[in-house]
């Protein structure tokens, strides 16, 4: 998904910027980078983060130890190097942001026609951030330049232009991906996460709005676009990618993880020995299930957290069974003869819990395991962030495929909890997973957890709609 850091201070930033920018290590697994203003020079540093960690990579490199500034942007990015230092009509710039572009090669070849040449190209593809400093260098302004790429994009786009003079905050045109401005005395940051200045002593001044843009110089903030109307946060991010220290729109995440269990709880009927989390992701929700249904919560499946990252993360599918077979480790003792709830936060692909867990816990001698993922099933790969991008990625719509013998295009019948086919699907799953049962969450009881009008949350992956578009 990826997550930004950007300073403007009074003394040197260099700090604030390494550690805001490590906190938001949970959201990407490819490149970490830092670039800083140093009063003469814009300067970077990208490294390769998949088998190192962050804070590692860039402590162990003299080049970016001798980097400092009052001013400087962050980034941890899952698909693209970036930061990238460039020079646009409008100045130079050192660029990083958060989203997905569907029409990227489109827009590339149309670009390229004009006579645009493209120098980063990882993959035999354009790097997102260049394509988007291209499709802004068309304005007659700064300004008009992040409204025509906004304009011109399929997909979402937040994005962070630190010149020598500023830095440009720039919330994608939904508000799909959070953008937060904070403050302390000297200094003013925008972020990703909220988790990431907490310990650094600053407050939140402002939860930057769809499509506003924003200009930071010195002591002053300046508003140069004001927000849209129309607010379509990812409320996956409160499901699953987000950290539960984080606030997205002032909604603390481990409050919606636990409440959401608590309601979980209240609809389920199944009796259990114990309750445990899948993961860290599922530990608050077993917390709110257990407070709800006085079942009480046990740890049988312990995350070796030193070596191993989220395994939702990680771009291969190899890398991602890998770190689902290693991370995980089993407490037997807890396990034999019990009736467990596994609260999980959702089920994406599937195979990692399939292929690993339950498998772990079934030769531990579990009596009974029901699953509980505290979102609906999710039926559509993301238009919007970087996340699944295949039918066949899904673990819901591999089911439907199984029961038709082919992908269909209209699922309704699958989105309505009521009906025939819905309950058919289940029973499908089940088997597939060999569980005792599987029971999704409500998409109205999620929305609800969350505290937010469900206008103003993004469920595409589940129910395939966007919104009406103003």
């Amino acid at each position: 998904m990826s997550g930004i850091v950007g300073i403007v201070a009074n003394k040197d930033c260099k700090d604030d910027l390494f550690y805001a920018t490590d906190y938001h290590s949970h959201l990407g697994t490819s490149y970490g980078g830092i670039a800083i203003y140093d009063g003469k020079y814009l300067q970077k540093k990208i490294h390769t983060i998949s088998r190192a960690q962050f804070k590692s990579r860039f402590v162990e490199d003299m080049d970016y130890m001798n980097m400092h500034g009052h001013s400087g942007v962050g980034v941890i990015s899952d698909r693209d190097t970036q930061p990238l230092i460039l020079r646009l009509k409008f100045g130079e710039f050192a660029m990083c942001g958060v989203g997905y572009i569907n029409n990227q090669n489109e827009l590339a070849r149309e670009l390229i026609r004009d006579g645009v040449v493209f120098s980063e190209m990882p993959n035999g593809k354009v790097n997102q951030i260049e394509l988007v400093a291209e499709l802004i260098n068309q304005g007659t302004t700064l300004v008009s330049g992040i409204r025509n790429m906004h304009d011109r994009i399929d997909g979402s786009f937040s994005l962070l232009l630190l010149s020598k003079d500023g830095l440009y905050a720039a919330r994608d045109r939904y508000g799909r991906s959070p953008l937060v401005l904070a403050k302390k005395k000297g200094a003013f940051i925008v972020v990703s996460e909220t988790c990431s200045f907490k310990n650094l002593g600053y407050k939140v001044a402002k939860y930057i709005g769809p499509g506003e843009i924003l200009y930071i110089q010195g002591s002053r903030v300046r508003q140069l676009k004001k927000p849209g109307k129309v607010l379509q946060l990812c409320a996956f991010l409160y499901v699953y990618a987000g950290f539960p220290a984080s606030e997205y729109e002032g909604r603390n995440v481990e409050y919606f993880r636990e409440y959401s269990g608590r309601i979980i709880a209240r609809r389920d009927t199944v009796e259990a020995d114990l309750v445990c989390g899948v993961a860290d992701s599922g530990t608050a929700y077993a917390h709110g299930y257990a407070h709800e249904s006085g079942i009480p919560v046990r740890i049988p499946l312990l995350k070796y957290t030193p070596g191993w990252a989220r395994s939702y993360v990680p771009p291969s599918q190899e890398t991602r069974d890998l770190v689902a077979l290693m991370k995980q480790v089993v407490a037997e003792v807890l396990i034999k003869g019990q009736r467990i709830v596994l609260t999980e936060d959702s089920i994406v692909r599937g195979t990692q819990l399939k292929n690993y867990l339950l498998v772990k816990l079934w030769k531990a001698h579990a009596k009974e395991l029901h699953i509980r993922p505290a979102c609906p099933a999710l039926m559509f790969p993301c238009k919007f962030l970087y996340s699944t991008r295949q039918l066949d990625e899904l673990f819901a719509r591999r089911i439907i495929k199984r029961i038709h013998g082919k992908h269909i295009k209209n699922i309704d019948r699958y989105l309505d909890p009521d009906s025939k086919p819905y309950k058919k699907m289940l029973a499908f799953m089940e088997k597939d997973l060999n569980v005792t049962s599987l029971r999704y969450q409500l998409l109205e009881d999620m929305l609800a957890a969350t505290g937010l009008p469900k206008k103003s949350l993004c469920t595409y992956c589940w129910t395939g709609q966007e919104p009406e578009k103003k």
